[in-house]
């Protein structure tokens, strides 16, 4: 008897865990946040084109703010829907993404 006939017929096989596309997942937005934090990526996304859209102001400095605050909260948004949607959640694990 060769050392691996004993092991092929004792072990099985693990099974292969099955794959999503993008590893997408809504496992952890379920209900009304997935739709409430798409809404915030897309108000924030127009916040940044119709900040864009003023070619003259007399005091650009709250302009120049509003554009810095519609950015980040943009990406953030993002962010937040990439790792939240993803296998990310579960690499990083849930204590960690909480304190992020």
């Amino acid at each position: 008897m060769e050392n691996g006939a004993v092991y092929n017929e004792t072990t099985e096989p693990q099974a292969k865990s099955p794959r999503r596309p993008f590893g997408c997942t809504l496992r952890h937005l379920r209900g009304w946040r997935l739709p409430i934090k798409a809404l915030q990526a897309i108000l924030s996304l127009v916040a940044v084109i119709c900040e864009e859209i003023v070619e003259n102001c007399i005091t650009c400095g709250g302009l120049y703010f509003f554009e810095f605050i519609s950015c980040s909260a943009f990406l953030l948004s993002l962010l937040i829907l990439f790792v939240y949607c993803t296998d990310v959640y579960q690499t990083f694990g849930e204590d960690k993404v909480r304190r992020v």
